[in-house]
């Protein structure tokens, strides 16, 4: 009697269940709870996606075999479940169904005969329901299976084609947008006649992989390939085994995983083929398999320098041509473009990309929350620009390369006079080799010496300088050939590219234009100061290249952008919650700590703005662009008649009389303490009648003891009000008037760590005071400034 209980129990529980692989009648899984398959590879549960109240049942990789937690399948994709009510439950009437507040049921399954059933989830990645055999839970035939519903992901053994017997048709269709699932406008189908995978958009063919054809022998294998999807399958690379299936019931394409029992460490385990919002079909650890959205409509073949394959030939507006295409990017238009919005909810990222291209007058897009904006006009010109105030859209630019010319077979008349002439002129290009080799010697020798310092000793490290030489042929690899897709930024300096190196790892390369204000003093500045500066919290150097005039600096990548990015949105401030601002604060004093007191040499940056200020992938920051950083040498502060620096941030001293040191620095801090704070920039009070800079509105503040109404209303802080104020009050002591007055950087530090609120008091900052009694700028000698809205140390991605 017992027994029987238990297995009454067992079948019929109320409860959700955990971590197991099947559901069985009677039970049920809510949203907390999950499916996860026999070897932990799958996880089955509810998804919701980011920023979104939307909830969806869905598989995905368990997060030990991937970083992604995306769905590789769902399933109500087109019919979601608001708020975190759904649960999926199994009724002892065979039904499998999701439940959820304020909505009828949505049936996944229903048994015609009412027979008992079970739903597993398999390593394979497919949810599986079986009639229960009478003799143990997990017998019975297969009735039903995810597999044969497939959403946007092909997964190893899962089925592209036909199946003439029942009439199912196994095709993948794209999400709508990045973060909704429902059905979007690209399919990826089998063509079974001519063994090709299509990709349609609306129906209409974009790219096609080529016919399935033998590659080549492995042992006893024999692998097939397509034409045009890249990179090809190989065992000892990519193990892709492509399979076709043609018999009289089914017409399908299926592929799995080759693991070699030799090397079974190399060797991909998990896989997922995903077809992409605009197109593209990727691996799951980001192997691209086609780039569609480089397919106009124009192509066979991909736009600017990607020689992907596979586009197809649609009917093209007379107005378009094969050199231009849309890049995603920054920017504004030269002459006034006319704005329009579609609020058209069911217009996908490509529908606007398509409707922008057919309308010959528009020139931009953008996809919105419910439909598209456009911008027309006949004369507008793009210019690169970069801003928080300005977004990203989509710009009609012209494509930089061509189709490469075919070599011509030369007559053999032609080829022995070359020869002729080669041998004539050998001796003369090597004697000129020879010349450019010492010349090239003695630049690198000019460029390792930095004009001013003659101890070599401070600057030579076993001999030389442990920096890489980058080979321009490198550099030109890893951006592309220095695309615009790989544009990071521009300024004074130049220009910055993103790039990457054979060996994956994400590189920023500056480079200096020959137009430039800043010359070769700020370049070998740089280059040899940031090489000797070691610090987390000072942006790393990596190397350098020189090709005829151009010269290259090489950094790491900071995915995170710029401070100034961030600080001064309306919207992306959100991302700065205190406790990230106190670590940038207190990361960016450790930097000039080191700066001033632990390196082996004295610098004072001279630039020191929330526009340099890089943040990583934790949003730590980094110190960066040293080009007009100075070495101080035994003495404590210096002059010079060229000032250079950022309007804002430079110190009271160093603008009227050309006088700077580690107090210049210190005050430039102090002002970044207070944007921080505020959320504000320095000079964003345009009001005469009151305060012209922050740093005056602070003072205001802090004289009449309401110093908290500086901080950003945007923070939630209740219980960081005595450290706000702390912050607020070095903040002030950094930008006193007078040089003498500002604390050292170490004081700086120690006050930041210090739980103690016992600081000096802070005397005026630096400003005047009008005639008539009211605070007013200085009016200082002409200076050289750089502008703070563009700033080439803005090394990231957009």
């Amino acid at each position: 009697m017992e027994a029987i209980f238990f297995f009454m129990l067992l079948c019929f529980s109320p409860f959700p269940v955990f971590s197991l692989d099947s559901l069985k009648p009677g039970e049920t899984l809510n949203s907390s709870a999950y499916l996860i398959s026999s070897k932990k590879i799958f996880t089955l549960g509810f998804y919701s996606p980011d920023n979104s109240n939307r909830s969806y049942l869905g598989i995905w990789y368990t997060s030990n075999y991937t970083d992604t937690d995306t769905p590789v399948w769902i399933a109500n994709r087109n019919n979601p479940i608001y708020g975190n009510s759904g649960s999926l439950k199994i009724s002892i009437a065979g039904e499998v169904i999701i439940e959820h507040r304020g909505g009828d049921p949505i049936e996944i399954y229903k048994s015609e005969t009412g027979t008992n059933v079970t739903a597993t989830l398999l390593d394979t990645g497919n949810l599986v329901v079986k009639e229960m055999n009478s003799s143990s839970w997990g017998g019975g035939n297969v009735v039903w299976e995810s597999f044969d519903y497939p959403t946007d992901t092909l997964l190893p053994k899962m089925k592209l084609g036909v199946n003439h017997k029942t009439g199912k048709n196994w095709t993948l269709t794209s999400w709508f947008s990045a973060s909704n699932p429902a059905s979007g406008a690209f399919s990826l189908e089998w063509d079974w006649i001519r063994r090709r995978l299509l990709v349609k958009r609306r129906g209409v063919l974009s790219w096609t992989s080529g016919d399935l054809k033998f590659y080549y022998e492995y042992g006893s294998l024999k692998i097939y390939s397509f034409e045009n999807i890249v990179p090809k399958p190989d065992p000892l690379n990519l193990n892709y085994i492509f399979k076709n299936v043609s018999n009289q019931d089914e017409e399908y394409f299926t592929y799995s995983l080759y693991v070699d029992p030799f090397t079974p460490e190399n060797r991909k385990i998990i896989s997922g083929w995903t077809l992409q919002n605009q197109g593209n079909i990727y691996d799951n650890d980001r192997v691209y398999v086609a780039l569609v959205d480089l397919c106009y409509g124009y192509n066979t073949r991909g736009v600017g320098n990607d020689v992907y394959l596979g586009c197809e030939l649609w009917e093209q507006p007379k107005c378009r041509n094969r050199h231009q295409m849309f890049n995603y990017t920054y920017g504004r238009f030269q002459f006034v473009a006319t704005y329009s919005y579609d609020n058209t909810s069911n217009l996908t990222l490509s529908d606007c990309r398509a409707n922008c291209w057919n309308d010959c007058k528009c020139i931009s897009y953008k996809d919105e929350k419910n439909g598209c904006s456009y911008w027309r006009g006949e004369n507008a010109e793009l210019l690169q620009d970069y801003g928080p105030e300005l977004q990203l859209r989509y710009f009609l630019v012209s494509a930089a390369s061509e189709e490469r010319r075919r070599w011509k077979i030369w007559a053999l008349p032609v080829a022995i006079a070359l020869f002729l002439v080669s041998i004539v002129t050998a001796s003369f290009v090597i004697r000129k080799f020879r010349q450019a080799k010492k010349k090239k010697m003695k630049v690198m020798q000019e460029l390792m010496t930095l004009e001013g310092y003659t101890g070599i000793s401070e600057f030579e490290n076993n001999g030389g300088h442990d920096l890489k030489m980058f080979s321009y042929a490198s550099l030109l690899a890893s951006t592309h050939d220095f695309s615009l897709n790989n544009k990071l930024g521009e300024g004074g300096f130049g220009s910055v590219y993103k790039g990457k190196t054979p060996e994956g790892r994400e590189i920023a390369i500056k480079i200096l234009s020959r137009s430039s204000k800043q010359g070769l003093i700020e370049f070998k500045t740089e280059l040899i100061l940031i090489s000797k500066l070691q610090h987390r919290n000072l942006v790393k150097l990596l190397g350098f290249c020189i090709h005829g005039n151009e010269k290259m600096i090489v950094y790491d990548y900071m995915p995170n952008k710029s401070l100034d990015f961030f600080l001064f949105d309306q919207t992306k401030r959100t991302v700065l919650n205190w406790d990230t601002r106190f670590n940038i604060i207190e990361g960016i004093a450790q930097g000039l700590l080191y700066l001033h007191k632990h390196s082996r040499l004295l610098i004072v940056h001279r630039d020191l703005k929330a526009g340099n200020i890089l943040l990583d992938e934790n949003m730590n920051p980094k110190i960066s662009d040293f080009g007009l950083s100075r070495i101080l040498k035994h003495v404590s502060e210096e002059n010079t008649s060229k000032r250079v620096g950022t309007r804002g941030y430079m110190a009271p001293e160093y603008v009227t009389q050309g006088t700077f040191s580690v107090k210049s620095d210190i005050y430039s801090f102090g002002i970044l303490i207070l944007e921080i704070v505020s959320g504000r920039r320095n000079n964003s009070f345009k009001n005469l009648e009151g305060p012209l800079t922050l740093a005056e509105f602070a003072w205001d503040l802090w004289k009449q003891c309401t110093e908290l109404e500086l901080i950003d209303p945007m923070l939630k802080t209740a219980d960081k009000k005595d450290q706000l104020r702390k912050c607020i009050q070095v903040g002030l002591l950094c930008v006193q008037d007078k040089a003498i007055d500002r604390p050292f950087i170490e004081d700086v530090a120690s006050m930041l760590k210090s739980e103690t609120n016992s600081l000096p008091v802070p005397r005026k900052p630096a400003f005047v005071v009008r005639n008539d009694g009211v605070p007013t700028r200085r009016k200082p000698e002409p200076e050289k400034f750089s502008k703070n809205a563009v700033s080439i140390s803005a090394m990231y991605g957009r």
